[in-house]
């Protein structure tokens, strides 16, 4: 059958269930955007920027798997490259597709707008290659094999992809032979490294299991929870992938953040004598600037591409794998371990007193419900958040390994479009909304219905409590925030809110589920050194380490 190559391209990505394309149109990938929106099975959506669209798909692809995204050669190219690169660290699969100059401009070296004047057209590819886990060239010629390779990798790797296509490629005929298929990779047989995982846990009096992020990328939770059901061995979370484990399931503990978690779960992880790192990272904000006392090389590392215990390596072998391996594993922990702390609902009183970071996560604690999603930026709100206990099918989005401020908001734009049925909760502050504030507009467009709280704290507390705690660069513009909706386009489509006291707040939390059909905007005013006590400490050390 004879197709374009574009046609060829999206129909591959169809197949692996992507039906939301986002991205900015460029001379460079016009043409190709015409294959994209005549489909039926596929939607563009269309944002404000390129970096705004690397955000949303990353939050797309969090809940549906895998996304896409189309920008222009050079300037809408590496406009993207802070987002792919964050998706690239957390392990969110991407397919960034560049529209790229003709071949034969190429092949001439012309200098052609777009391009750093020097004839040069691989530049930019380049600078992809260490935020990408692959890269492609296309051409009529290798459509077929170069195609299906890079989204294949993407999914096997949950990590980014780029693609450049030349726009007469895109253009160009070929005879399609064979539908695109989802790889099949080889089973890796993973017996020998779970007979030592088994002798050491029979050996214990305390284990413990970490978990993290690439439980979620890899969307492994119920390998998880199997294990920990039949091996009873009572699991912590990182807050870097949060919502890797069942919150409500009678083994888990809580959040494990070293120094800054609660006592006697400190304590146990800290004195564990099997530590079984499933799917996480141990990262410097996950746990308060290394703060953990146990020995990071007494510790089985059970990643993607990642066995390690005591001397043997494995840098090959996949999570998937290994989660397999350890369901086959009979082994029963009898040891007594700290239960998780359900909190209580309504620990707080109404007042008129202005309202704190404390009782604002208290009330948003028994303000969610299930199927929330729940967007958390980087700053005084992830850090209030990642100790909400989430309900068993709440998902919790951040970015604390890549820290980019102002990314939930264009993610949250991903998340809602990827699936329109659940409730979308941002928790954003002022300081990181100003980053990304313009994709407001593409909510508004899209008529998505997500609740934005935006904390109005007068500038970046996350930055503050590091270093120059009234210092003039941790200081921005004050907006008029409750106008943003009106000056997007939404002055009848968006309910906005103003609150300052616990009292107002509450009103306004009993409107929106009254309102449950519209997008509400609610700007929250909080003291400028306010702050949650874990960002406190989390900014002294990383004041501490650096220096």
């Amino acid at each position: 059958m004879k197709k374009r190559v574009g046609q060829y391209l999206m129909d591959c990505i169809s197949d692996v269930g992507v039906d939301k394309v986002f991205g900015v149109p460029g001379d460079f990938n016009l043409t190709f955007l015409d294959d994209i929106i005549s489909r039926d099975d596929m939607e563009w959506i269309g944002n404000t920027n390129e970096l705004n669209a690397s955000y949303a798909a990353d939050g797309y692809a969090r809940m549906k798997g895998i996304a896409a995204m189309v920008t222009t050669f050079g300037v809408g190219e590496l406009s993207a490259v802070n987002g792919i690169a964050g998706s690239y660290a957390e392990r969110v699969p991407v397919i960034q597709i560049t529209g790229a100059p003709t071949r034969a401009v190429e092949s001439a070296g012309k200098y052609v707008h777009h391009s750093l004047g020097e004839g040069n057209f691989d530049d930019y590819r380049n600078m992809y290659a260490s935020i990408t886990t692959a890269q492609a060239y296309i051409t009529p010629e290798n459509a077929q094999s170069e195609i299906p390779r890079v989204i294949n990798a993407a999914l096997y790797e949950k990590r980014p992809v780029h693609i450049h296509l030349p726009i007469d490629v895109a253009n160009s005929e070929i005879d399609v032979a064979t539908p695109f298929e989802i790889e099949q990779r080889p089973q890796t047989d993973v017996t020998k490294y779970m007979t030592m995982v088994k002798d050491k846990l029979q050996s214990a009096d305390k284990p413990v299991i970490i978990t993290g992020h690439e439980i979620n990328s890899f969307k492994l939770h119920e390998k998880l929870e199997q294990f920990v059901k039949q091996s009873q061995i009572p699991v912590v979370q990182l807050s870097l992938g949060k919502g890797a484990f069942n919150e409500t399931s009678p083994y888990y503990m809580g959040i494990y953040d070293a120094s800054l978690a609660e006592e006697d779960i400190r304590n146990y992880v800290d004195q564990s004598d099997a530590i079984l790192n499933i799917g996480a990272k141990l990262t410097d904000s996950a746990t308060a600037g290394y703060s953990y006392q146990f020995d990071i090389d007494d510790v089985v590392m059970i990643n993607h591409h990642h066995f390690k215990m005591n001397e043997t390596k494995d840098t090959e072998v996949s999570l998937v794998d290994l989660l397999d391996g350890l369901n086959a594993i009979n082994y029963v922990n009898n040891a007594e371990f700290p239960k998780f702390k359900q909190p209580k609902a309504h620990d707080y009183d109404l007042t008129d007193e202005p309202l704190t970071q404390e009782t604002y996560f208290k009330m948003m604690q028994d303000f969610i419900r299930e199927e929330d999603v729940i967007l958390a930026e980087q700053g005084t709100s992830f850090f209030g958040a990642y100790d909400l206990a989430l309900k068993h099918n709440n998902k919790f989005i951040g970015q604390p390994l890549w820290g980019s401020i102002g990314y939930t908001l264009p993610a949250t734009l991903g998340t809602q479009m990827a699936d329109t049925s659940r409730r979308n909760l941002l928790l954003i502050g002022d300081g990181s909304l100003q980053l990304t504030v313009q994709e407001i507009s593409t909510m508004i467009r899209e008529k998505i219905k997500p609740i934005i709280f935006v904390i109005n704290n007068d500038g970046y507390t996350v930055e503050r409590k590091i270093h120059g705690e009234n210092a003039m660069y941790n200081d921005i513009k004050m907006w008029d925030y409750k106008l943003l909706p009106t000056v997007f386009g939404g002055k009848d489509e968006v309910q906005v809110h103003d609150v300052n006291t616990s009292e107002a707040f509450q009103k306004v939390l009993l409107q929106i589920e009254a309102q449950p059909d519209t997008m509400h905007f609610i700007e929250v005013k909080m003291g400028v050194h306010d702050a949650p006590h874990k960002l406190n400490a989390i900014g002294q050390a990383f004041a501490k380490q650096n220096g």
